[in-house]
């Protein structure tokens, strides 16, 4: 049996890996563990988790699961969309299709953490992408059936869920929270994404899927 640990970015994504990525993976013979970003120390020693503000939260923690000398992969399971300005390869971000900067940003965190045993993951542009596999379930999660299709703005005018960009009015989750303000990222994301599947969401998200086709080898 292989471990691989997975740094969150928060409990949407830990309930995610628990619920959808980790049961698939352990079919696998691959134990998938989730752990979430300390995002601040109090005086007494308490944590706070999930989040991220600053790159080197993420960077200490990445380096911590890397101490665990029995896990055969570390990797990360955080938005692409509002990362922090020091985050690697935000600085020298191309003009570029989202595959593209997204790749970019990727292969400089590999960089800077430079271990063998880590493997580099941001989501195209951030969780909520995934919803819009089967958007008809965010409707019909909030009681509105049959509207999904001219609900959301353009988010049909692009190649995959996942190049839904991620301008301030029109990333993935802004869409949604403009007709549902009720919608909650831990309640609601892990549920409907559990309703659309991973099979689903890895035919629609190459990006997301060249990940998992990496877990399923470790």
């Amino acid at each position: 049996m292989k471990k691989v640990l997975i740094l969150c970015e928060g409990q949407t994504e830990e309930t995610f890996v628990n619920r959808s990525v980790a049961p698939h993976l352990l079919s696998l013979n691959v134990t998938a563990i989730p752990t979430l970003i300390v995002t601040k120390l109090s005086r007494s020693g308490a944590a706070s988790r999930g989040g991220i503000t600053r790159y080197a939260q993420v960077r200490r923690d990445i380096f911590n699961l890397l101490r665990d000398k029995s896990a055969a992969l570390v990797t990360t399971l955080i938005d692409y969309y509002g990362l922090p300005a020091d985050f690697p390869g935000v600085s020298t971000l191309p003009v570029a299709s989202p595959h593209q900067k997204v790749a970019h940003l990727e292969q400089a965190l590999a960089q800077d953490v430079g271990d063998a045993r880590f493997l580099p993951y941001l989501i195209l542009h951030e969780f909520e992408a995934f919803l819009f596999v089967q958007p008809e379930l965010i409707t019909r999660t909030f009681a509105q059936r049959g509207a999904a299709a001219r609900m959301f703005g353009n988010w049909q005018s692009f190649a995959s869920p996942e190049e839904i960009n991620d301008g301030q009015h029109s990333h993935p989750a802004a869409r949604i929270q403009r007709h549902f303000p009720q919608y909650r990222k831990p309640l609601h994301g892990p549920l409907i994404v559990e309703k659309i599947g991973l099979t689903a969401i890895r035919e629609k998200c190459p990006h997301f899927d060249a990940w998992m086709r990496r877990l399923e080898c470790v």
